[in-house]
């Protein structure tokens, strides 16, 4: 039968508590970071007051009250400075008919120069994007409204770069209460493709440098028309006939920088096909990017590594930190006792809060002293000779050494910055694994990327070195490091393969 019944069952389990919660999140926040939250909890707390250096508090300030009285002898002083006030020397109105904007000034026959106002693209609170700038354009167009719909909406649907990823289908399905017909698309689109980027609308990057050297191809016929042409103009027609020649046929080949079959292909000269590559290169392959504006990301360290005499410390950066204490009157109405209950609970949980903050901030300060100072112990060839001498470190390492988990050490190094006299690095740069190097000592991956990426870039175009080509080099300076290895490292790096390095004549 069914029946309710009760059972007992005792169980462990990690419970993470409101001011754990907070300890993590807090140890995770950079300085700045810290400092929002601060001003935050201040003005959500009233237990929590900023100290501020000119403010005191009430028992301060009555304590002070005898010694407020100033002696005759200075107050003499300070009538005889109020009879002479500086300030009653200054002409005021001169002042205002100088410097005040002339179209201000009142009085009649006086002459006036013209002052150009400054102009309102001036006053802008963001910079334009590339969706304002396309739309901008297209307000001055006449076109039907439908297709003004379709050619908005195809603006809308456009990436940062300017490609237009959807299809025609899904733009049409995709439209709404617009229902934008495939003919009014279509036509929209070759409108957006002429607007200015030029390349704008591309649904590919063949697309996107076909539009560009059609625009450069109508230029130079105009310019023929208008002015005639000669020899130079006929070879720039023959190189951009070419380079689209390559855009649309011969991309592949374009990539693997494969010049002799190229020239075969196109039945040009070697030299003809190079010059049609440099008219590639001048084309832009990302039309919108000149619009994408990113916001700079301020950095201030939170950290200094700085010596003191044979030692290097480690520095907290404290300026500008708000100092916060607790509030001395309410510390007073708990210890009396004479407020509600409700007010008192209150208060109670708000104490408790402030403290709990405090005590947060201050685990994070001395968390972070530790683990720099770990970093400092390990890293001081970097401090004196710079990244060449960097040596491979790891987390957990670290979080061994001061005796916490690696996730706080984690946390402790996120998104924080060091000052050193080698210059200012992210806390994370110093923590990287470690291969075989020279005379049997580990070198770090970092430092072993840039020696891969050094070797690529002082060998032979003609002749590119391989992977297997780079294991031996490597070897030569005694790094021992895999044939995958260098592989993987050459991918992170974004170097193409030995083929597609390969410049043929």
């Amino acid at each position: 039968m069914l029946q309710p019944k009760l059972h007992l069952r005792v169980s462990q389990r990690q419970v993470l508590t409101p001011g754990l919660v907070q300890m993590v999140n807090v140890l995770a926040l950079n300085k700045l970071e810290l400092k929002d939250m601060i001003n935050a909890e201040v003005v959500e707390n009233p237990l929590l007051e900023e100290i501020d250096d000119t403010s005191v508090s009430l028992d301060e300030l009555a304590g002070r009250e005898g010694d407020r009285e100033l002696s005759a002898e200075q107050k003499t002083a300070e009538q005889e400075r109020a009879e002479k006030d500086p300030f009653e020397e200054i002409d005021f109105g001169s002042y205002f008919q100088d410097y005040l904007d002339p179209g201000y000034r009142t009085g009649g026959g006086v002459s006036t120069e013209d002052v150009d106002s400054p102009s309102f693209e001036h006053f802008l609170t963001k910079p334009s994007t590339l969706t304002d700038h396309l739309l901008w354009q297209l307000s001055s167009m006449s076109l039907r409204p439908e297709v003004r719909s379709a050619a908005e909406w195809i603006v809308g649907n456009l990436e940062e770069s300017g490609y237009l990823t959807a299809s025609m289908e899904e733009l049409t399905a995709g439209s709404g209460d617009l229902s934008i017909s495939t003919e009014a698309a279509c036509e929209a689109l070759g409108v957006v493709q002429g607007l200015d980027p030029i390349g704008v609308g591309a649904r590919s990057l063949a697309e996107c440098l076909q539009l560009q050297l059609a625009m450069h191809l109508r230029d130079l016929q105009a310019l023929v028309e208008e002015e005639g042409g000669d020899e130079s103009t006929d070879a720039r027609d023959l190189h951009l006939r070419l380079a689209m020649r390559i855009v649309q046929e011969f991309l592949p080949l374009l990539q693997k920088r494969d010049i002799r079959e190229l020239s075969r292909l196109l039945g040009a000269t070697p030299e003809q096909a190079q010059a049609a590559i440099a008219v590639i290169r001048t084309l832009d392959p990302r039309p919108g990017q000149r619009f994408e504006h990113h916001e700079t990301r301020l950095i201030e360290p939170d950290v200094a590594f700085a010596r003191r005499g044979d030692a290097w410390a480690v520095v907290m950066n404290e300026e500008d930190m708000p100092a916060l204490r607790l509030n001395a009157g309410y510390r007073r109405m708990l210890r009396q006792g004479t407020a509600d209950r409700e007010v008192q609970d209150y208060v109670k949980e708000r104490y408790r809060s402030a403290v709990q903050l405090l005590r947060n901030i201050e685990q994070r300060k001395n968390t972070i002293v530790r683990t720099c100072e770990a970093i400092v112990r390990r890293q001081g060839d970097f401090l004196e000779r710079g990244v060449d001498a960097l040596r491979p470190m790891m987390i957990k390492e670290v979080a061994e050494e001061i005796g916490v988990h690696p996730s706080t050490v984690s946390r402790a190094v996120s998104n924080k910055y060091v000052h050193t006299p080698q210059g200012v690095y992210e806390l994370r740069f110093f923590f990287t694994e470690g291969v075989n190097g020279p005379e049997g000592g580990d070198l770090p991956l970092m430092l072993l990327k840039k020696k891969v990426k050094k070797l690529i870039e002082e060998e032979d175009p003609a002749k590119p070195l391989t992977d297997d080509a780079l294991v031996a080099e490597l070897a030569k300076q005694g790094i021992q490091v895999t044939r995958r290895s260098v592989a993987k490292y050459r991918d992170d790096m974004q170097i193409p393969s030995t083929h597609q390095r390969r410049r043929r004549t």
